[in-house]
């Protein structure tokens, strides 16, 4: 990554143009190609950027000043789309190495639901026991597949944020699960949608669907949290 402190100015031409008067700014080309320009303010988001693939040109004006050209190179982009920077002062211009990056790892994310209520399932409800995490079916893994406290068979779908399309994927599951003699022998396999936040619009479907619905309280599973000491 190059970062670059300097006094500049930008002009963007494209679809529209956009205008930056001449100020301090710090200016950062990724190692993907990517420009983006961006003042000490504004929250995360650049005053203005090109994004990858584009090309970038170290040049100078008539007159002798330093001039970036950055022209897009995407496909269905015309050729006008173009990013220029005039860098009246240079501060600072500096490369640095960052390696690959392994991504994001969100916390609380579906899998840390999964392995938490594999470990807690009658948190979901009383008397409910985990059979198998990853339940196989043909149109893919259940996320959790328990038993009652009376020996059926209870499919359980998590989702971060329980949405319509989460009631139709364990819908359709339970329509697979209940062809299934091996589990049906103590009466029908029904459903738990489980999930931290639940839309109004599909915990509507999932009670017309007689599925039900549990709201996971990720503090408490993990022990952060105690409900019992909270004030309210």
């Amino acid at each position: 990554m190059r970062i670059v402190v300097a006094r500049c100015q930008v002009d963007y031409a494209g679809r529209l143009t956009a205008h930056l008067p001449m100020a301090t700014r710090v200016i950062m080309v990724k190692a993907d190609g990517s420009v983006l320009v961006h003042s000490d303010g504004g929250s995360y988001k650049p005053l203005n950027w090109m994004s990858p693939p584009c090309t970038l040109r170290e040049g100078a004006t008539d007159d002798g000043q330093v001039e970036w050209t950055v022209t897009s190179t995407a496909s269905g982009k015309g050729p006008g789309d173009t990013l220029r920077i005039l860098l009246e002062e240079v501060h600072s211009d500096s490369r640095h190495e960052l390696g690959v990056d392994p991504g994001l790892q969100k916390d609380g994310v579906e899998k840390h639901l999964q392995a938490l209520l594999a470990d807690h399932p009658a948190t979901l409800a009383d008397g409910l026991t985990l059979v198998r995490r990853e339940f196989p079916t043909a149109i893919g893994p259940v996320d959790l597949m328990c038993r009652d406290a009376a020996g059926a068979s209870v499919a359980v779908e998590i989702k971060r944020r329980g949405e319509i399309d989460g009631v139709e994927q364990l819908t359709r599951y339970l329509e697979l699960l209940n062809r299934d003699p091996a589990l049906t022998r103590l009466g029908p396999v029904r459903g738990i949608f489980a999930a931290q936040e639940i839309k109004p619009q599909a915990r509507v479907l999932a009670t017309d669907r007689g599925i039900a619905c549990a709201v996971v309280d990720y503090d408490a599973l993990r022990g952060i949290d105690d409900v019992e000491d909270r004030l309210f």
